[in-house]
């Protein structure tokens, strides 16, 4: 069975609600999409860290009742697991201030078992952090050379704008690497100060990847490749959080390639119309999670969510 390999952060999100805490939840961008496939049955394995205390504990319970392998989760002895707050503002949209204690030596793990189409997902300022490049490099060349579909999203932070120049280098080899890109409009505006998703395509994009996927919450989302431009609407809802909805998009989006069978040599001739069910599947997913204050997909939702398209 094709299983789904991603590497990324893992922290403690506390959530405020009008400068009060609500709830407190493990999180972290790839791994928000990992609990998610973990629970409606996809083989997960995990590429991270945690520190040895008792957030680092919380995480990696909450990881194995959730189907994540850790056998490539780092404990390390120093330092202490990281922590963010989240506050959420009228719109229910988040601000964050995050709380990290790093050791010196990170990511002391072996490199997991890739197959040939499998799917393996990265992103974030953790892809970019140079302490950790040349592992994060030997990682991605592994998943390339053993002919992985690889899923980039840059999921590039506000609080990293000012950084966007000294990052872009970065970001364009992981742009290299990937098979499909998925990011927000907010995305590239903050790291190419762009808001027309057509003009970051065919001016930063495309020369390296030429599947993208933009998104632009209730403003839906927009497809582009060689062959097409496409725009998908997005469902009406009311939203609770969005916390976690990219990331649950890209939990969707990797359900859906699995789900219509899509390896590594189909991506080239995709149709609209299965392209269009990846799509929706994404969507589903993100919906479902903007609508409780959780990271992830329900355990309800997971278990009636259809199989088969």
């Amino acid at each position: 069975m094709r299983k789904v390999i991603g590497i990324g952060e893992t922290i403690l999100d506390i959530i405020f609600k009008g400068d009060q805490p609500h709830t407190a939840v493990p999180g972290g961008s790839v791994f928000n999409g990992l609990v998610s496939l973990g629970r409606i049955g996809v083989p997960v394995s995990f590429i991270s860290e945690i520190g040895n205390d008792r957030v680092g504990e919380i995480i990696r319970k909450f990881m194995e009742k959730n189907h994540i392998s850790t056998d490539f989760v780092d404990c390390f002895p120093d330092g202490k697991s990281p922590v963010s707050l989240a506050f959420l503002n009228d719109e229910n949209n988040a601000n964050y201030i995050f709380y990290k204690d790093y050791p010196a030596q990170r990511l002391e793990v072996a490199l997991p078992r890739i197959n040939e189409d499998d799917i393996f997902i990265f992103g974030s300022y953790y892809s970019l952090n140079p302490v950790l490049r040349s592992r994060m490099i030997e990682f991605l060349q592994y998943a390339r050379e053993r002919k992985a579909i690889i899923y980039y999203d840059p999921n590039f932070r506000k609080a990293h704008a000012h950084e966007a120049i000294r990052l872009t280098p970065t970001v364009l080899e992981n742009l290299e690497y990937a098979d499909i890109v998925r990011g927000s409009d907010e995305d590239f505006l903050n790291l190419f100060g762009k808001t027309d998703m057509q003009t970051v395509y065919k001016e930063h994009i495309k020369f390296y990847c030429s599947r993208f996927i933009s998104t632009h919450g209730e403003n839906g989302v927009n497809l582009f490749t060689n062959t097409m431009n496409e725009h998908f609407d997005a469902p009406s809802i009311r939203p609770v959080s969005t916390i976690g909805a990219g990331d649950n998009f890209n939990a969707g989006i990797i359900f859906g390639l699995l789900q219509q069978d899509v390896r590594h040599t189909d991506l080239n001739t995709l149709s609209k119309e299965k392209w269009e069910k990846i799509i929706r599947c994404g969507m589903d997913f993100a919906s479902e999670v903007c609508q409780s204050y959780n990271n992830y997909i329900s355990e309800e939702f997971a278990a009636t969510y259809p199989r088969q398209s």
